[in-house]
């Protein structure tokens, strides 16, 4: 494994590989039998903001016995035009590595082909493979495992954090149900291209996460969709709150990926109710790109 661009790029060994590498990382932390990255510095290149992705990268290089530099697309010659292929040029031959969160995957391909260094997406506007990573090792803390169970993702199905979600589906079979307004499913190209019979699409919100196992939300509208209110407008049967949970099953577990905006996507009551398990999930990026790190490193 060279790189992590994609979820879509990986198969069912190499996903249940990095989890229960992530898993045998986060129990060893503070007394790692081995540091991959001692040695190497990696830098970060980010044109989106970010909290979460920021940190634990630069924790888990660190624990990892690498050095870490931080690029915004300000503070690099990207901010003013350079071609993602020349800034990759020039990084590949001084960084051992290089982490990127933008919008266009394509920049994120890009670098990998010319820098000719191992490369991560930290999240670009089509998947969100390290957050996916995480998302499935707090399935496994919680649940046992992700086999029989029925996951639901609601709000908008046509983001990245969907469209991973589907991959994560096709390649380890468990059920996905993705629950959005019409206008903001997947194209239809682009699932017969998937072609995941264990997905379902579905615009009754109550209907989708009926018996429901796990049930993952995220903000509505994505970074750089901000003030689309007709949009946002769509999604007012989409909240994850207490009567649309009563028809999950039992024991079900609720997940966000972060930030929230508390009483759109999801309520106060409840984020504050599954809080245990959304910043269990949050702490596990960082165990699961230490995994995804320690991989590449190999």
């Amino acid at each position: 494994m060279k790189h992590l661009l994609s979820i879509e790029e990986l198969d069912a060994g190499q996903l249940n590989g990095l989890i229960d590498s992530a898993v045998q990382l986060k129990a060893e932390r503070g007394n790692h039998s081995s540091q991959p990255l001692a040695g190497q510095t990696w830098a970060m290149i980010f044109t989106k903001s970010s909290t979460r992705t920021r940190v634990s990268f630069e924790v888990g290089v660190r624990e990892l016995g690498g050095s870490i530099m931080f690029l915004s697309s300000n503070d690099i010659q990207l901010g003013r035009g350079e071609p993602i292929k020349d800034t990759a040029r020039v990084l590949g031959r001084m960084i051992h590595g290089c982490i990127i969160r933008t919008f266009d995957q394509q920049d994120v391909v890009d670098f990998s082909e010319f820098g000719n260094i191992p490369t991560i997406n930290a999240l670009t506007d089509e998947e969100h493979p390290c957050q996916i990573l995480a998302d499935l090792l707090t399935v496994k803390e919680k649940l046992g495992t992700w086999e029989g169970k029925k996951v639901v993702f609601i709000g908008d199905g046509d983001n990245n954090m969907s469209r991973s979600w589907i991959w994560a589906a096709k390649y380890l079979g468990f059920e996905l149900v993705v629950a959005a307004p019409a206008s903001c499913m997947p194209p239809q190209q682009w699932i017969d291209k998937v072609n995941a019979p264990n997905v379902t699409l579905c615009t009754d919100p109550v209907e989708a996460v009926r018996g429901a196992d796990i049930i993952n939300t995220d903000v509505w509208l994505s970074m750089g969709q901000e003030g689309q209110a007709e949009k946002e407008a769509l999604f007012g049967d989409y909240q994850v709150n207490a009567q649309l949970l009563s028809n999950a099953a039992k024991d079900h577990i609720v997940l966000h990926c972060l930030p929230a905006y508390r009483d759109k996507e999801i309520t106060e009551e409840i984020l504050e109710l599954h809080a245990d398990t959304i910043f269990q999930q949050a702490e596990n990026r960082l165990h699961a790109q230490k995994a995804v790190l320690a991989a590449i490193a190999r």
